[in-house]
């Protein structure tokens, strides 16, 4: 995996998914105090991500995955926090453990993927969150910001600052919920850098509040055999070089390392 993020892809449409399969994200505004505060219950995505790893035999070593849960959980109330035309995709590459975390998703098509990579990962001198934002017919931005926690709550918060230039605070709950406040226009900035997480967790019994919208989510990275060969369309007068004599190959998702089998025939 490089330093550089990949653009998502569209996933399959969600209507033929129940309203169980999906994490509900609320949007809601505190009022006088200017702040905007994301929040969802992840168990539905999360048991989605393990039937994922389940079907590719994956698994990941407990405290990076855990790591990697935290960033989609993030990941997906900052997009509901953006335009909802958006797709983001961040890359962390962390200098100790040396790995690399890669999640991305789009508001518009409300998905989530990601996977995580600890082979072959290039040492850097400090480690530093990627991050690519794409809008359709525009050409997107990109930024990066060097990063000193190993807390993917903490990273969130540094990317607040340094990218979207306002701050914002993120908080891990009890049963896999998290929050993010971000501040808006006017925003009080001694309440958000005073809350706690036993605030947090009553700012809608203690402040004035208004669901602006909901959003339902889901893991989903909508790769296919099908989108995966034209990465390969370069080798196709050239196959014996790929395949060295192998009746098939084994190619992986970039985005979620799902893996597909590639023969000449198919290219």
């Amino acid at each position: 995996m490089s330093d550089e993020t990949s653009t998502p892809e569209q996933p399959e449409n969600n209507e033929n998914f129940s309203v169980d399969e999906f994490t509900k994200v609320e949007s809601i505004f505190v009022r006088y105090k200017n702040v905007l505060m994301i929040r969802a219950q992840f168990t539905p995505i999360y048991t989605d991500y393990y039937i994922h790893l389940m079907e590719q035999k994956l698994r990941h070593k407990g405290d990076l995955d855990q790591k990697l849960k935290d960033l989609m959980a993030v990941l997906t109330l900052h997009l509901v926090a953006r335009p909802w035309a958006e797709s983001l995709a961040l890359t962390i590459n962390l200098r100790a453990p040396r790995v690399n975390f890669f999640v991305t998703g789009s508001s518009l098509y409300e998905n989530i993927t990601g996977t995580l990579f600890t082979e072959n990962v290039k040492e850097p001198a400090r480690s530093v969150l990627y991050s690519q934002t794409m809008v359709k017919n525009t050409e997107g931005r990109r930024s990066h910001v060097e990063l000193d926690s190993e807390d993917p709550l903490r990273w969130i918060e540094t990317y607040y600052l340094q990218s979207e230039q306002r701050p914002a605070r993120a908080f891990r709950l009890d049963d896999e919920n998290f929050v993010l406040l971000a501040a808006q226009p006017d925003a009080d900035l001694e309440w958000l850098e005073s809350l706690t997480k036993e605030d947090v967790e009553k700012i809608t019994e203690t402040q004035q509040t208004k669901v602006l919208e909901t959003r339902k989510f889901r893991f989903n990275c909508g790769c296919s055999v099908e989108k995966i060969l034209p990465a390969l369309s370069s080798w196709k007068d050239n196959k014996e070089d790929l395949f060295q004599g192998d009746p098939a190959l084994e190619v992986s998702c970039p985005r979620c390392s799902a893996k597909y089998v590639i023969t000449p025939e198919m290219l």
